[in-house]
């Protein structure tokens, strides 16, 4: 399963930080602001593009009015304006969005999104670093875009039992290291290096069905399923060798997070993917037709390709992505 051909250490043969958890600063230069995605070499791209066949092309953003109310009750809806040119006669139009959060739908998260632990981010920078310098931010991803192998692990489809709750918005489903294994094998896929591991819970299909009230419910007490809160679960995705977590639901890791001291730092496993790992997180993403199509094709690779918008010390980005078989 592992790719230890990657020529970095494993979880396990990280230095620890200051409070013994395992940190990947430094490991790809003491001004990265990339992390994992420095895993996407030439050769990676090149391989990737072999995974086109059939050239069915899948599109991964959702409308941007999908999500009402948003999701994260700190963010606002997009305000949509349509202009005309011309009085009388019409000679053209022009739009403007207003109130726009880049990451209210289908987004990527920067490694300056979340802190490995307050007002220290990934690579060891402080918030100055980050507003003012502009380390880490979305920028560095837009200039280079991300093409790679994408691999579906489509968990309705491989452990449809561990689904049993109906609705999403009573509870919240971890999913575990075992389950993400057992999609893996069922689909016939092994993890390369710089791969992107796409998850499907199942969140966004059950979303589209719900009620205003059960949307609105959720915009003041979110509950989404992802992966588990757990060192183990962040070994494994460590140790996979992929460069990004990419899921249909709210948050990748299960929501809401566990924020105890107890817990601390996994039960919020954003601070240790993100701050400490250093890897690409994508949320909300669209993966029903992917899902439909790998069904019957019973192929769960593609070419995935990315293109964030390009905002000078942005801290997030619309997923712009696109899979390709």
């Amino acid at each position: 399963m592992f790719c230890l051909q990657m020529n970095l250490p494993l979880y396990d043969e990280l230095p620890p930080g200051s409070d013994g958890v395992p940190t990947a600063w430094g490991l790809f230069g003491a001004s990265d602001s990339i992390g994992r995605l420095n895993l996407i070499t030439n050769d990676v791209v090149v391989d990737a593009t072999r995974l086109v066949h059939r050239g069915v092309t899948f599109a991964f953003d959702v409308p941007l009015d999908t999500f009402d109310p948003p999701l994260d009750d700190d963010r606002g809806n997009a305000r949509h304006r349509v202009l005309r040119y011309g009085n009388d006669d019409v000679e053209g139009f022009d739009d403007v969005l207003d109130n726009y959060f880049p990451q209210i739908a289908s987004q990527w998260d920067s490694l300056a999104h979340i802190a490995a632990s307050p007002n220290v981010f990934y690579n060891n920078r402080s918030v100055e670093d980050v507003t003012t310098g502009g380390f880490n931010t979305i920028d560095h991803v837009a200039r280079r875009g991300i093409v790679t192998r994408g691999v579906l692990l489509d968990l309705p489809v491989f452990t449809p039992e561990r689904l049993g709750v109906d609705d999403f918005s009573h509870g919240s489903i971890a999913f575990t290291v075992d389950d993400l294994e057992r999609a893996r094998l069922a689909a016939g896929i092994t993890y390369s290096p710089g791969c992107a591991l796409v998850i499907r819970t199942g969140f966004l299909s059950w979303y589209r069905g719900q009620t205003a009230a059960v949307r609105q419910q959720l915009s003041a007490d979110m509950r989404a399923p992802g992966v588990e809160h757990s060192e183990e679960m962040a070994r494994y995705l460590w140790d996979s060798g992929a460069s990004a977590v990419v899921s249909d639901s709210f948050a990748t890791e299960v929501w809401p997070p566990d924020r105890s001291k107890d817990a601390d730092p996994f039960g919020y496993l954003h601070r240790v993917l993100i701050g400490r790992l250093g890897f690409a997180i994508g949320e909300l993403w669209d993966l029903e037709a992917l899902s439909e199509d790998s069904l019957t094709d019973t192929v769960y690779e593609f070419l995935l390709s990315s293109a964030p918008l390009h905002i000078p010390h942005g801290i997030g980005s619309p997923a712009n992505a696109l899979g390709i078989k």
